[in-house]
């Protein structure tokens, strides 16, 4: 904080204050901003002795706003004695006479020029060391869309969109609540992007929300153009391969984690929004296990899981298996693999690399090509490719079915991180499985759990609430039990109040009073 304070006090000094002269001030704008044909200045005359000017930026302020503040200046009186005679002109402009719903006073020539690139519309006056600025945001921006990346069946179809203002709205949208705190900063020195940390008053535990400003507020770097930029500041420990931080571009999403507790941060410019602190069970949860019956969303979380192994481990199992324990496969599957071998000059472990290296291949030129093309691409790499190169003998059909199986089970995956990272350690898990079989696939998977169980995420240990064991909150991981079974808030995150709902009325007792009822009438 200590390097806050002086970075601003430094800031402080270098500020020039804005003069009275009208046309130094706009000498100074010129020289800061430039001439561009986007710096748009319109001077108007007041009343007889007084000069103003108006000035926007073309693109960042709305063009109809910024008119109709001109033109609520020049028709306050219609004889042409214009109402700022009567009495000091800029502060009947600034209390009277502009019809804006925000406009603020400012004092210095660097808060003129913030202001502009913000998109607001800067008034000044000649004789007056003061200037307004009237909120005018406006530009092109992408509307409210469904989500690209996390598509639910079931539930809203609203995502987040690049406005910071506008995701807040929809967030505030869910929230009703005078609980939902919104807190801003302004992050980097050349791109001065707005930050806003969201969360629940007397849900959300102190010690993370002071936790997250303090970071926030050491970050000293020039630009931010995405929420990624300022996610590796605030993790807790960089060199892991698994997500300490989670991403959604769904409102309803963000909305339930305040409610558990979760901190949000939002970065205008982006759709994607960030939540801390995050479990590791949290990325295999999906806004849709709230929206259908609590035993189909346990079935789906399962698969889940189960898919999650199945990428990380499948090819490597296969490798080991096939390698140096052929006696716990069935003779019939172990005399097939075999004949389809047969050929093959590589050994298992030099086949799975080529065909995981090349199916990542592919699937970056999917997400690189133009979507007309991308389809044809997936049809060329997929039964193309993959048909040719067992007809030509480089692989074996097995190999082929042991990679796709693996590649389709990484999709099942609700959040892309936790996607990569599966991908990321197969690779490992391949090597170690061709070098000393499954003894070296167990021995990773120990190192890869100590590993987790040492992460944290602002303080949270990674694998709550399985390590350490907290049974209260087990009705959220593995299974999700009925509603009206989870009655308390998942106490992952210290949080004070953790009752979110009354005593439950089990389905038994309405059955017991609506089949009295029917007796009744009968």
């Amino acid at each position: 904080m200590n390097n806050q304070n002086n970075k601003s006090a430094n800031a402080a000094e270098k500020e020039t204050p804005i003069s009275s002269d009208l046309e130094h001030n706009l000498k100074l704008i010129a020289e800061e901003l430039g001439t561009e044909p986007d710096i748009v200045v319109r001077e108007l005359h007041l009343f007889a002795s007084t000069r103003a000017a108006v000035l926007s930026i073309a693109g960042l302020t709305d063009t109809a706003a910024v008119n109709f503040l001109v033109r609520s200046m020049l028709a306050d009186q219609p004889d042409g004695s214009n109402a700022l005679a009567e009495g000091d002109p800029f502060q009947t402009l600034l209390y009277r006479t502009l019809a804006t719903g925000s406009v603020r006073k400012l004092e210095f020539m660097d808060g003129i020029y913030c202001a502009m690139l913000e998109g607001l519309t800067v008034i000044l006056l000649d004789g007056c060391n003061q200037a307004i600025a009237a909120n005018t945001h406006g530009g092109e921006k992408r509307g409210v869309e469904e989500p690209s990346t996390q598509t639910v069946v079931r539930g809203p179809k609203e995502g987040f969109a690049e406005s910071i203002m506008t995701n807040i709205a929809l967030v505030r949208n869910k929230i009703k609540s005078t609980n939902l705190r919104v807190e801003y900063k302004i992050i980097g020195r050349e791109t001065r992007t707005t930050v806003a940390i969201a969360y629940m008053k007397g849900i959300a535990a102190n010690s993370v929300v002071q936790e997250i400003h303090r970071r926030l507020d050491d970050i000293d770097t020039d630009s931010i153009l995405e929420s990624g930029y300022i996610e590796e500041f605030l993790l807790d420990k960089t060199y892991t391969p698994f997500p300490l931080i989670q991403n959604s571009e769904r409102p309803d999403a963000i909305a339930a984690s305040l409610l558990e507790g979760q901190v949000a941060i939002l970065v205008d410019g982006t759709p994607f929004v960030l939540l801390a602190p995050v479990t590791f069970v949290k990325f295999f949860q999906s806004s849709e296990d709230y929206y259908q019956s609590y035993d189909i969303a346990t079935f789906l979380r399962l698969i889940r899981f189960v898919s999650f192994f199945v990428s990380m481990l499948l090819p490597a199992l296969y490798i080991a298996i096939t390698t140096f324990h052929q006696e716990m496969l069935p003779t019939p599957l172990l005399i097939s693999i075999a004949a389809q071998r047969e050929g093959v000059p590589f050994p298992a472990i030099i086949e799975a690399l080529l065909m995981e290296i090349t199916f990542e291949i592919l699937r970056e030129a999917g997400v690189r090509m133009p979507r007309i093309i991308g389809p044809a691409i997936s049809i060329v790499g997929a039964l193309v490719l993959g048909q040719s190169a067992v007809q030509a003998g480089l692989v074996s059909a097995a190999m082929v079915i042991v990679v796709s199986f693996t590649a389709i089970a990484t999709f099942v995956i609700p959040s892309v991180n936790m996607g990569t990272s599966a991908r990321l350690i197969r690779f490992t898990m391949m090597i170690l499985g061709g070098t000393f079989g499954v003894f070296g696939i167990m021995a990773g998977l120990m190192i890869l759990l100590t590993h987790l169980s040492g992460l944290r995420s602002f303080g949270i240990p990674y694998l709550t609430p399985i390590s350490p064991l907290v049974k209260g909150n087990l009705k959220d991981v593995f299974v999700r039990v009925p509603w009206w079974a989870m009655n308390k808030r998942p106490g992952l995150y210290k949080i004070p109040g953790s009752r979110r709902q009354g005593t439950p009325k089990r389905n038994s007792d309405r059955g017991d009073r609506s089949g009295g009822q029917e007796g009744g009438r009968e």
